[in-house]
């Protein structure tokens, strides 16, 4: 069993071990409490793949579980802080490293990410305002970043990571801006490229440090994720160096609560290997003397029903995917998704929009800014 003041605290938010309600987990294998005290984070996750306990409530366990405090007191081993070693003394996110992610998750395949995303292929937080809807909800986030952007016919626009291209296309058909999109993911230029065919957007396998011309409007939505604390300034410069004078430019990212190099073991592992979650002090720092910031939005809340939606889709659709992937890979992505909507539920990460001008510039305050 896991110590008094773990078990303790666990009561304290509800949450019993092998209790009735659908939040309490249910240990199949004694093996899990010395694996969670060693491991952690790490631990829990690849235990529940394993097999090991199971949860009719992973995201109200994991929102219970911060909230109550209890994970603090699962004191790492000298094992587990050397592990976390390489993150803060080497760039994990450099030039020859950078391209992991979109290997080992991104390439994963098409054909699974579309069958639980929506119609325009949005793998971030939507925008839940006056729907219930994925999709809309969806077009309601595009919709938002347009008019912070105040984009408008015949600007050109600079997408940082671009995913599928879908915020491409929509920009692009209803804006009659031109587009350049930049991504390294070849599975999802491919399609992206495929997809746009006809409109005024450009597609460029590149990392971001590589961007070069000029544009009236940037936006990178749900990259800066990728580009870990040490690159946090140099992906800031490179936006400055493109950005046209009087432009305006868009972060949306998922941010922390405090300040670390490091992600979440398991979620580093398995998801999205080299991540790092900036907090709002690291943003604010990478900015520093480059940009003005003309509005901060927290739209935390939204990406806990959008990871819910995508579980959703993700349970109805996986009988197709079953015999490919196996279930150790389902209880994974179960896992994955879930313990973010519980993360972002219990208010531990958030959903930044940051709308930024160029310092010296001296332009108008944008119009969204002033509501």
């Amino acid at each position: 069993m896991f110590p008094s003041i773990i078990v303790e605290k666990l009561k304290s938010a509800g949450i019993l071990i092998n209790g009735p309600d659908e939040w309490d987990p249910q240990v199949r294998d004694e093996r899990f409490y010395g694996r969670v005290m060693r491991e952690k984070n790490l631990g829990l996750g690849e235990s529940y793949m394993d097999g090991w306990w199971e949860c009719g409530r992973i995201d109200e366990l994991i929102c219970r579980v911060i909230k109550c405090g209890a994970e603090n007191d699962i004191k790492g081993s000298l094992r587990y802080a050397l592990l976390l070693l390489p993150m803060e003394l080497l760039n994990m996110q450099s030039r020859r490293r950078s391209r992991r992610v979109a290997r080992e998750h991104y390439d994963l395949s098409n054909e699974l990410f579309f069958s639980f995303l929506d119609p325009l292929h949005q793998y971030s937080c939507a925008y839940f305002r006056d729907t219930d809807d994925l999709a809309e909800a969806q077009v309601r986030k595009l919709e938002l970043i347009a008019r912070k952007l105040e984009l408008k016919e015949g600007d050109r626009l600079l997408d940082i990571g671009s995913g599928w291209g879908g915020l491409a296309k929509f920009m692009a058909s209803r804006f009659g801006c031109s587009v350049t999109a930049v991504n390294i993911s070849k599975e999802q230029l491919a399609f992206a490229r495929e997809d746009c065919r006809g409109l005024p957007v450009e597609f460029l396998e590149r990392d971001y440090r590589d961007i070069e011309g000029e544009y009236d409007k940037i936006v990178s939505v749900g990259m800066f994720e990728h580009v870990g604390a040490k690159n946090f300034r140099s992906f800031m410069e490179t936006a400055r160096r493109v950005l046209a004078k009087n432009g305006l430019f868009l972060l949306h990212t998922i941010a922390g609560d405090t300040s670390a190099t490091n992600c979440d073991r398991w979620l580093n592992r398995y998801i999205f290997p080299n991540g790092s979650l900036p907090s709002a002090a690291e943003i604010a720092s990478a900015m520093e003397g480059l940009f003005v910031m003309e509005d901060l939005h927290n739209l935390g809340q939204n990406y806990d029903r959008t990871l819910m939606r995508w579980h959703e889709n993700f349970i109805k659709a996986w009988p197709a995917f079953a015999e490919r992937y196996g279930e150790r890979f389902r209880r994974m992505w179960e896992y994955y998704l879930l313990s973010c909507a519980g993360a972002f539920r219990s208010r531990a990460i958030q959903l930044y929009q940051v709308l930024m001008s160029r310092e010296g510039d001296g332009r108008a305050q944008p119009r969204i800014a002033m509501r």
